[in-house]
C-alpha cells in the first residue's frame, strides 16, 4: 500500500537522504550543497519556492517528488518538475508513476499549461518511463547551461 501526500518540514531529513542517493545514482554524489535548513526555509519558510510530494510505505519514505513553477514566455505558467526520486528497493512498483501524476494533478489544478523536466541521456530506465506519458517530448537540441553564484 503507497499513499501519496504533501511533504511536510519534518520530512526533510529523508528527503534530503533521498536527493542524496539520487546524486550518487546520477555520479554526482559530492555535488549536493542543501542542508535540511536551507530546504527547510526555501520550502516552508514565508515564501516558499517548491513544493513536495512524498511517497509512503508502511510509513516510510520511499520516493519524493520535488516541484516549482516557472514563467515560459511563449507558454505562460508551466510546472517544473525538479526531481523524482525512489528508493532502489521500491522501483518498478508504480510509486514513479503515482509521484509523477500527482505532480501532473496539481499542475492541471494550478492552471500551468503544461510540464516540464530534465532527464540525463544516459538515464534509460527514466528515458522509457517519462516516454510513456501524454506523448512526453524529449529534446535532445536544447544545452543545459548554469552558474554557481555562490562562486561570485
Amino acid at each position: 500500500m503507497i499513499n501519496i501526500r504533501e511533504g511536510v518540514k519534518n520530512d526533510l531529513p529523508r528527503v534530503l537522504e533521498l536527493i542524496k542517493e539520487l546524486a550518487v545514482y546520477e555520479k554526482a554524489g559530492d555535488q549536493v550543497d542543501n542542508t535540511v535548513e536551507q530546504m527547510e526555509k526555501d520550502g516552508f519558510g514565508a515564501n516558499p519556492i517548491f513544493g513536495l510530494y512524498v511517497a509512503e510505505s508502511n510509513g516510510d519514505i520511499v520516493g519524493i517528488a520535488i516541484y516549482y513553477y516557472r514563467y515560459s514566455t511563449w507558454k505562460g505558467k508551466r510546472m517544473y518538475l525538479e526531481d523524482i526520486v525512489v528508493t532502489q528497493e521500491h522501483r518498478g512498483k508504480g510509486i514513479g508513476k503515482l509521484l509523477f501524476e500527482q505532480v501532473i494533478n496539481k499542475g492541471k489544478a494550478e492552471n500551468c499549461s503544461g510540464m516540464v523536466w530534465q532527464v540525463l541521456d544516459w538515464n534509460e530506465p527514466a528515458i522509457n518511463f517519462y516516454k510513456k506519458y501524454y506523448q512526453a517530448y524529449l529534446d535532445a537540441e536544447w544545452i543545459n547551461c548554469s552558474i554557481d553564484l555562490s562562486k561570485h
